[in-house]
């Protein structure tokens, strides 16, 4: 895959095929199901998913997927057993193309996510309230 200008998820779908396609649309369905309020966008030439801020971004290579987020030490301690099998760093999990999406990990991954950014919007909301 060459570097481009992607200007959607559509576009940067089409970029693929194959396997690696299928594992993408699998991930954006997740995404779309557990937090369908969220505003897909392109971050970085990656696929991105905004919800009270950055919610996760995925992309596609050659042997493997990415999910990536700048993740929280909350993130990773709720996850360390189960992230156990994969190449992770501080900001991203490496699903190779040997192993098997793992769906319902994805979705909890979503889903804690999504709570992680409700808090922030609380605790936000909650300091401007009390500011005024």
């Amino acid at each position: 895959m060459a570097k481009t200008n992607y200007q959607s998820i559509d576009e940067y779908h089409q970029a693929f095929s194959g396997e690696a396609l299928a594992r993408m649309q699998t991930i954006r369905k997740i995404i779309n199901d557990v937090v369908p309020e969220a505003e897909e966008c392109i971050s970085y030439q990656k696929p991105c998913y905004k919800y009270h801020g950055y919610l996760i971004y995925y992309c596609a290579f050659p042997k493997h997927i990415t999910l990536s987020n700048p993740y929280s030490k909350a993130f990773w301690n709720h996850f360390k057993e189960d992230l156990a099998g994969y190449k992770t760093n501080k900001s991203a999990i490496q699903i190779t193309t040997s192993q098997p999406l793992p769906e319902q990990l994805i979705t909890e991954i979503v889903t804690f996510r999504k709570k992680e950014n409700e808090g922030k919007e609380r605790i936000k909301r909650n300091i401007q309230s009390t500011q005024t």
